[in-house]
């Protein structure tokens, strides 16, 4: 197949510049126009994963703090290893935030409650008292008790 004639490799700062200036004229989101209208010779692709990943403003980088490796810990205890992290990702951005926004709009609900459903974070049970013997459910228990 041949190349299309798109850049690939390292990004050099002027690239990432004109990325910045496009995504402030324009938003997120309809990437198949955003290396056009930031004049570079980049695929969509590569100019999605590049803001998402480096150049969002909103996102954080570097070390964990304390809280959030326990945070991890817990829910990968809890949770285990079920999900692929794209299909978490995919879920996020394609119901989760959607919703989220919808709300928000309709001014219906506090989106906090949107990002803690009923009963996600419940207080861990005494070990002596965790009901294990219909299936594995950890420290937290069964998730639906009385069903």
């Amino acid at each position: 197949m041949e190349s299309l004639g798109v850049r690939k490799g390292a990004w050099a700062q002027e690239e990432d510049v004109l990325l910045r200036k496009c995504i402030e004229k324009y938003g997120e989101g309809k990437w198949h126009l955003v290396p056009l209208r930031a004049g570079l010779n980049r695929c969509r692709k590569s100019c999605r994963l590049r803001w998402l990943n480096y150049l969002k403003p909103d996102i954080r980088r570097g070390e964990f703090a304390l809280d959030e490796v326990d945070l991890m810990i817990r829910l990968h205890n809890l949770l285990g290893n079920r999900r692929t992290a794209n299909d978490v990702k995919n879920y996020w951005h394609g119901h989760h935030l959607k919703k989220k926004v919808q709300f928000q709009e309709e001014g219906e609900i506090n989106p906090k409650h949107i990002l803690k459903p009923k009963g996600a974070y419940r207080k861990p049970l005494d070990r002596r008292n965790c009901n294990t013997d219909k299936g594995t459910h950890g420290w937290y228990g069964r998730t639906n008790p009385g069903r």
